[in-house]
């Protein structure tokens, strides 16, 4: 955790003084923010429709919540419905120069980022790059023939349209000490919550309505040839398990309630690029958003575990009926 995090997340003394001088910047993003949501709610700043359902997956508060494992649930299931999802992402942590960006499954994770990258090879339809995201959307619909975006991260990006708002909160850590950037981890205050049509809990215990959102993983699969499998109680020496996720310590929750044998545990900041010599020697256990950038670097003893969402069937079933909505007001 660094130092940033502890002042929102750990109510611990030593933090309140350091929260407290950060009061003058918050003050100012919140007038910032404000009056940019107003300049779209008025018509002063131009906000895009497209002629398809917009779902926007996105959160109130920085950091890793677990947007991602939602937005391939999301994907696969609007398939499974007969729709043509296609996934619009910013693309960040990529350096792609050239947009809108479609992603394939061989795209260079340096240029279009680990996340399109992962929801590409998981979901298995189209994903478009683009920091302007009514013409990422556009793209998508006009070059894919998709008749479903769904928008990964953007809730406060109201330059595009959105039919659906869906946000994912984190179970266990919640909306940290409540305060908006940088005297806390909020991006809009909590009353935003009220507004959306859906708010997930991840792996926590949800306050109605909020809806229940489960992680399940499946067996490890080898980083370096992913055909190779790899069943959790197979570990029976120490690993060393490696992070560069908004919250590495729910990859090493996770491994604990599995009882992968760890020694050591080794964080990076979100969306880190790997160099070989970041790896000690031995058996090394990663997320699959890492594992993405590790493929060409890879030795035989590194490892991913893939996670999976699960929600209740009552939640597709309103989603659904939201959707029927839509069509037929289109």
């Amino acid at each position: 955790m660094t130092f940033i995090e502890k002042v929102w997340f750990d109510n611990l003394p030593q933090y309140q003084l350091v929260k407290w001088v950060l009061l003058p910047l918050t003050c100012l993003f919140w007038l910032l923010s404000g009056l940019r949501r107003a300049g779209y709610k008025l018509g002063w700043l131009k906000s895009h429709k497209i002629p398809v359902p917009v779902i926007v997956v996105g959160n109130i508060s920085v950091g890793g919540n677990g947007k991602t494992p939602l937005v391939v649930y999301l994907a696969k299931w609007l398939t499974e419905q007969g729709y043509k999802p296609g996934i619009l992402s910013r693309g960040y942590g990529g350096n792609a120069s050239l947009f809108p960006s479609s992603v394939d499954f061989e795209s260079d994770v340096n240029r279009v980022g680990d996340e399109p990258l992962l929801i590409k090879r998981r979901a298995n339809c189209p994903v478009v790059i683009d920091p302007k995201r009514p013409r990422g959307a556009k793209y998508l619909v006009d070059k894919h023939q998709c008749n479903v975006v769904i928008c990964d991260d953007g809730l406060q990006h109201y330059a595009l349209q959105r039919d659906i708002e869906i946000v994912v909160i984190d179970g266990a850590r919640k909306h940290g000490n409540g305060w908006l950037l940088p005297m806390g981890p909020l991006r809009e205050k909590q009353s935003r919550l009220k507004t959306v049509d859906f708010v997930i809990n991840n792996s926590g215990i949800p306050i109605p309505p909020e809806i229940p959102m489960e992680i399940k993983s499946g067996d490890f699969i080898n980083v370096k040839d992913g055909n190779q499998h790899k069943a959790v109680a197979d570990f029976n020496e120490p690993v060393t398990a490696i992070a560069a996720i908004g919250n590495p310590q729910r990859f090493y929750n996770l491994l604990a309630h599995l009882q992968v044998p760890v020694k050591q545990h080794i964080s990076f900041l979100d969306h880190y690029q790997f160099k070989q010599l970041d790896f000690p020697n031995g058996t090394i256990v990663m997320t699959e958003k890492d594992a993405v950038k590790c493929r060409d670097i890879a030795k035989d003893s590194w490892w991913f575990l893939p996670i999976y969402a699960k929600l209740p069937e009552s939640f597709t079933q309103q989603l659904k009926q939201k959707l029927d909505s839509i069509d037929k007001d289109t």
